[in-house]
């Protein structure tokens, strides 16, 4: 399988996966677009799962009140399965990074880990809102 031309990130991606028990990585638009993925993991199986994770954040931030907090002070989710983990975190405007994790992580570490990464990637993490389809110039 070829490597999409569109995943120019990917390789942050493979880059954030380099810590022990950590699985797949993929960067994806809040209306759940995919964006880039880490070469473990398939694009179809990345497009799946950018949609998933889409609504998973948009359910995160709807129960931000329950803590308290405002809608849009979310941050990071983190579920836990038998299996492992799921860790998505905001990425800057309109974009979000998942990365998965079997259940011997360093759950501290990643999600530290993955702080890093937006911080350092900035701007080339973000993603600009989707023009209009079909209009002409």
């Amino acid at each position: 399988m070829t490597e999409p031309t569109n995943n120019k990130l990917g390789w942050m991606l493979d880059n954030a996966l380099q810590m022990p028990e950590t699985l797949h990585a993929i960067l994806l638009s809040a209306d759940g677009l995919l964006m880039a993925h880490s070469q473990t993991i398939s694009r179809d199986d990345a497009d799946r799962h950018a949609a998933a994770m889409s609504g998973l954040q948009a359910l995160a931030r709807s129960t931000a009140e329950f803590c308290g907090g405002e809608i849009s002070g979310w941050q990071q989710t983190v579920n836990e399965f038998a299996g492992g983990y799921v860790f998505l975190v905001a990425a800057g405007p309109g974009a979000y990074l998942a990365v998965s994790a079997t259940e011997r992580v360093d759950m501290e570490a990643v999600s530290f880990r993955l702080q890093e990464l937006v911080q350092r990637l900035g701007k080339e993490l973000t993603s600009p809102p989707r023009q209009g389809i079909g209009s002409r110039a």
